[in-house]
Order: structure tokens, then C-alpha cells, then sequence
């Protein structure tokens, strides 16, 4: 079979044995799979990483165990636990010391044309939910997860602050969980494609709202965000923290004190509210779909991806 490979920053195309498939694990074909901003770190260095990439995907399970899920269409948790120590037992497998990751740890991804995962970490698609949107699980559940973390009033207004792939998401999720979205961001088209959902949204000039937000959500991918989330944020507010920036960051403890804010890390989310979300249709999705390459041409969709202020790249077997 064919597969992508990251190998000391370089992108190649390799042939490979099919994967074995272990006991209570199912083969996956691809269907559809999306770089996104950690497969980019991923090619920079991040985590040492050599390996297969890819975690966001969707595909039509060929062989398994439980037969309930042969032939279906389906995606995946990305975090594969022991499903026996305490995290697990706590309904926290993707705290798990002992995971691994789909594409980022220990476990090849899902650039290739197959793969294989627990089977207790699929989930089907819904009927309605295009394979293409399918996709957009795993990042559309990253975003969910702030609403299991923090609890918003209705009506709230929160800044979103960043307008790449995963803050035009959350927004969208946020918006449509009840909250009043701001959408702060430095590209005027990008943010026009989810106006429509009711999102207002601001060009991010040299100077931001100064404490002017009870809940703020910090999606830059910049390391520069993270000051201007702060003074962003209204003492003893929350500001949640989205980004994944590949490297130190510096950080300024004193406002974070003085203003007595609380800090959120959020990461990966549930697929259950995900899935809902995207059946119901109300997500813009299509819009963010900025390119699409066939397997093979991985290299140029790496590529592609990489152009600044590039959204979403899919590959497709």
C-alpha cells in the first residue's frame, strides 16, 4: 500500500505491507484525511517525530472483529489507551500515561491508504455527514471540549483570538452552544466565511481590547497570542488556551496574577457532541475545504498546507 512518511522535515511516498491488524482492532481504508497545523509541526520537528502523520480522517472499515462495524463508514479517537489504569477508568483515555497518539505517538497515522485503531475508538458517521465533513471530527471535538471544561452563561461574549482552521471552528462552536462570539483575526476573507453563522468578527490591529472579555479563547498558533489573550482577558476571568506553538514560549506571569485570570489548557475533545453538531447541519465547513490532493501527492499538499493563511488541505484515496 501506499503511505506518507515525515522523515528529518522532508515529505515522502512509500510503498508498505499492509498493517496487521491486532486482536479487537479494525483496518481501515482511507477515504479522507486533513493536514493540519500539528502535521505541519510534525515536518518542523516537533516531538522528534519520523513516521507516519495524520490524525483527522475518515474511513470504511474493512475487516474487525465486532462484524457490527464492517463495511461502515467511520472515524477515530486519536488517543489509544490501556483502557485500565485510573485516567481510563475516570472516562479520561486521552490522559492515559501509557497512549499512544494516531500519527503523532507511537502509532502510525492515517496518511496512508490503510490504517488500524481499537476498535472502541471508532465511531460512525452519521447519515447526512458527508466523508468530507467527516473530517472535520476530531477538531470540530477539540473545540467541544471547551464547552466540557468551562461553563459559559448563555449569551456570554467571548473573543476567539485567531482565524485559522481550529478558531473558525471554535467560534462556530460557541456561537452555536449559546455564547456571543467575537472572532479577532488578521484575514478579512477567512473570517467572512462564518459571518453568516452570526459571528461578529474584527480585524486584529496593532491594539486589542484591553480587559474587555469575561472568557477569551487563545488560537493564534503564535506565541504572541498568548500576551495578547491576557490583556484581553477582565480580572478573574478565563482565558482558554488552544494553541499548540512548536517550542518555548515566554511567558509574562505577573497579569495573569495581578488579574487573578484562570487558566484553561484545552486539547483534544469528546466525537460524541461533534458528530452531533455536524449532523445538525449547522456548521460551515465546506468553505474551509481550501484544496484537495490524491494520496499520492502528499508532498505538494504539505506544501500547499504550509502557504500562509492556507486553511484546510484534504487528501484523498
Amino acid at each position: 500500500m501506499l503511505r506518507v512518511r515525515l522523515d528529518n522535515g522532508v515529505v515522502l511516498m512509500e510503498q508498505a505491507p499492509v498493517p496487521d491488524r491486532p486482536p479487537g482492532y479494525a483496518l481501515i481504508r482511507l477515504l479522507h484525511a486533513g493536514i493540519c497545523s500539528t502535521d505541519l509541526h510534525l515536518q518542523r520537528g516537533y516531538y522528534g517525530f519520523s513516521g507516519v502523520p495524520g490524525h483527522e480522517f475518515c474511513g470504511e472499515v474493512l475487516e474487525c472483529d465486532d462484524l457490527q462495524w464492517r463495511g461502515a463508514t467511520v472515524v477515530g479517537e486519536i488517543n489509544l489507551a490501556c483502557r485500565d489504569c485510573d485516567w481510563c477508568r475516570r472516562g479520561l483515555a486521552r490522559h492515559c500515561p501509557a497512549r499512544t497518539v494516531l500519527g503523532i505517538v507511537r502509532h502510525p497515522g492515517a496518511f496512508a491508504e490503510m490504517l488500524t485503531l481499537p476498535e472502541g475508538n471508532l465511531h460512525r458517521v452519521p447519515k447526512g455527514v458527508t466523508p468530507e465533513r467527516a473530517v472535520f471530527t476530531e477538531p470540530v471535538a477539540a473545540a467541544c471540549e471547551i464547552l466540557d471544561q468551562v461553563k459559559i452563561p448563555n449569551g456570554a461574549e467571548v473573543a476567539v483570538l485567531g482565524d485559522g482552521k481550529l478558531g473558525l471552528l471554535i467560534a462556530q462552536v460557541l456561537q452555536i452552544g449559546g455564547s456571543r462570539v467575537h472572532l479577532f483575526g488578521r484575514h478579512a476573507k477567512k473570517m467572512g466565511l462564518v459571518e453568516r453563522a452570526g459571528i461578529e468578527a474584527r480585524l486584529a490591529g496593532e491594539r486589542l481590547p484591553v480587559a474587555g472579555y469575561d472568557y477569551v479563547v487563545e488560537a493564534t498558533g503564535s506565541a504572541a497570542g498568548f500576551e495578547q489573550a491576557v490583556a484581553m482577558t477582565r480580572p478573574r476571568g478565563t482565558l482558554i488556551l488552544k494553541s499548540t506553538v512548536h517550542g518555548k514560549v515566554t511567558i509574562d506571569t505577573a497579569p495573569v496574577i495581578v488579574n487573578e485570570i484562570t487558566l484553561v489548557g484545552s486539547r483534544c475533545g469528546r466525537f460524541e457532541p461533534a458528530l452531533e453538531l455536524l449532523a445538525g447541519g449547522k456548521m460551515i465547513l465546506d468553505p474551509l475545504i481550501e484544496d484537495r490532493f490524491p494520496l499520492a501527492q502528499a508532498p505538494e499538499a504539505f506544501a500547499r498546507a504550509a502557504e500562509k493563511g492556507v486553511l484546510k488541505v484534504l487528501l484523498d484515496n
